[in-house]
Parts: structure tokens; sequence; C-alpha cells
């Protein structure tokens, strides 16, 4: 940096005296305090200042944040974010930052990083970095695609939440068609005005009534036909069978969270019976035996009681909680007296050993039947 470029701008006074002395051997404290006045003059200037004047202060404030600490970085990029002529590679170096305080303003504020600059970010950075990037006023296509791509449920809930966030289709389906998208993310994107309509209309048939009546309520004016029309279009038996759907991805979430912190097993499966949950009540046989849930629920509808001996078994339950199972209808079906006797003498016949074979080669059997 040349002396006459960064006397023309910051004249012949003491501050000259004070940045030279602060970079080469300044403390902590005098860097701070030079720091602050280098950004005053800026914020004081910017307004008027050229492209080449303001490479001198990029130039200056580059190497007065090279050993600065994290407080004097945080207030510095809160007082440049907001500066859409802001010097680039200042901008950028806070933007980089590890520390989500540090990068967080000018990620969800700075006009001077491009979407080439934020896609990098989001595909290095953490999901604070994501979340704070999704803030921002404007979000293009291709920017907001990998945020969807790499970012967590708070990101993804934010985007949603985003008017200014443009979605491609390819990012509505994907949001809309996942089997474990939850209610409240579809709720917003439900609110959207730039969605598509057919993809809208299969969000619709993926929410609960409640989801859809709110929508109806909160969907702007120029909306709420276009909901109502696509309401009386679904049939109701696709509605409740979509809504059925909806209880068992619920349920396998719940199951899933439960099995994995070590609380599953015969005895909250019978207490999902008994409080009549037959989603999470198959899941958790599912579950249970190692099996996949469309399996076991075919198992049920079968209409067939002896065919539920070898899940059972392989999930190692007991005769006596199969016989509650069976005895008290909790599974859709109910057993006789007779019928419990023989179910009972071929159950404690099968081995846990043969019922897990026969299990895995029932379920080899359906992988290949599927299309």
């Amino acid at each position: 940096m040349s002396s006459s470029r960064t006397r023309s701008i910051f004249g012949h006074g003491s501050l000259i005296s004070d940045l030279e002395d602060a970079v080469r051997r300044g403390s902590q404290e005098k860097r701070i305090q030079t720091l602050r006045r280098v950004t005053d003059l800026f914020l004081g200037e910017n307004e008027r200042l050229n492209e080449e004047q303001i490479q001198v202060f990029d130039e200056v404030l580059g190497h007065l944040i090279t050993r600065m600490e994290s407080k004097a970085l945080i207030e510095l990029s809160e007082r440049l974010a907001p500066i859409n002529n802001a010097p680039i590679r200042v901008v950028n170096t806070l933007a980089w930052d590890d520390e989500i305080a540090i990068a967080g303003p000018v990620l969800s504020l700075s006009d001077r990083l491009t979407t080439a600059d934020l896609i990098d970010i989001a595909m290095a950075k953490s999901q604070p970095h994501l979340l704070a990037i999704s803030q921002r006023s404007r979000l293009s296509e291709p920017l907001t695609d990998t945020l969807i791509e790499r970012g967590d449920r708070d990101v993804i809930c934010k985007l949603a939440e985003n008017a200014g966030a443009r979605f491609s289709e390819k990012a509505y389906a994907s949001l809309v068609d996942q089997p474990e998208a939850d209610e409240t993310l579809l709720e917003k994107l439900g609110l959207r005005l730039d969605i598509p309509l057919h993809i809208f209309r299969r969000l619709l048939q993926s929410v609960s009534e409640a989801v859809r009546t709110r929508l109806l309520a909160l969907a702007r004016p120029e909306k709420r036909d276009d909901i109502t029309e696509i309401l009386a279009s679904i049939p109701k038996e696709a509605i409740v069978e979509e809504e059925l759907d909806r209880d068992f991805t619920a349920a396998q979430r719940r199951v899933q969270l439960m099995n994995e912190n070590g609380e599953l097993n015969q005895v909250t499966l019978l207490e999902f019976a008994k409080a009549r949950q037959y989603a999470t009540t198959v899941t958790a046989l599912a579950t249970l035996c190692s099996a996949p849930v469309d399996m076991i629920k075919q198992m049920l509808d079968d209409g067939r009681n002896e065919t539920l001996l070898v899940p059972c078994k392989a999930a190692g339950l007991s005769w006596a909680t199969l016989r509650a199972l069976l005895q008290d209808d909790l599974l859709g079906r109910k057993a006789s007296e007779d019928e419990l006797k023989k179910l009972k003498s071929d159950y404690i016949k099968l081995s846990h050993s043969t019922a897990k074979k026969l299990l895995d080669f029932w379920c080899e059997h359906q992988a290949t039947q599927k299309p």
C-alpha cells in the first residue's frame, strides 16, 4: 500500500502514524482503537468513495484484522454488513470465519457476497452459517438448492418462511415428496405463493385435515381459491389413505427415537397396542423383529393369526404378550380360546433362530417382488 494513496484518504494527521504503529508493533488495545477509527472514517465517507479508494480501506482493514480478537471482529462485521460498498476482501474474510458471531452478520446482510461466494461457503461451513445465509433478503435458485441439499431442518424451515428465497421446481418436489417430511415444514411451503400448483396438490394430499384447514385460513385471498378447488378434487378415500400414511410416518420417527434411546421393548409394544395406537404398534413390532413395516402391515391384513407367530418370535415376545395382542383384539383381529391353544403350542415349538431365518427369507422374497 503506497504512502501517497493512504495519505490521499487519511490525510496527514495522527491516524496514519497510529495505523502504521498499530500494524507493526501495537498492542491488542491499540489495534482495536485504530480499527474503530478507520471503520468510522470509512462509514463517514463511504458514499463518496470510488472503488479505488475503497480498495485502500480494504488493504488497511485487512492488515488490522489479521491479529484481532473476536469481539472486535464481531463489531466490524455488524458495522460493515449493511454497507453496500463495503471492502470486498474484508467482507469475505469475515464471512469465512469459523465463528458464527463473526461470519453471521455479513452472511445475512452483505451485498458484497456473490451467489458463488455464498454457495462456496454453504458447501464448506457449519449449519449456523447456512442458517445465517438462509435469512438473506434475496436468494437465487442455485443457492437455495445448495442450502436445501446441505441444510438441516432449521435451515430448510427458515428458507420456507423467506419470501425472498427462490425455489426451483426440483427443490419443491424434493421437500414435498420426501417420505419423512414433517407437517410444520409442509405448512410453511403451502403458504408460499410461488409453489407450482401440481406440487401444491401433492402437498395437500400429504398433510392432515388440520393442516389443510390452517392453510385455508392463513392463505392470502388470491390463493384460497386454488386450495378450495384442489381439496374439492381430491377423493375422500385418497385423503383418508394419505392421512393413514402420515400416521405411519410419525410413528416411525417416534419408534426410531425410542429404539435409539433403548426404550423399545415388548412392554412398550403392548402399551402402544392397549392405547389403540395401531401405526405405532405395527412399527414397533417391525423394528423389534428387524422387518419392513410394509411387510408387517401385510401380515396383519392377511387375516391369518398363525403368520404373526414368526415376527413375534423373532422379536423376542413372550407368549403372554402375543396372547394379549390376539385375545384383546389389539391388532385388529381376535383369536378364540381354541385357536389360542393351538397357537401357543406352535409358538413354543418355534425357535427364535428358525423364526429369524424364516423372516429373513420373507424379507428377501418381498424385496425381489418389488418393481
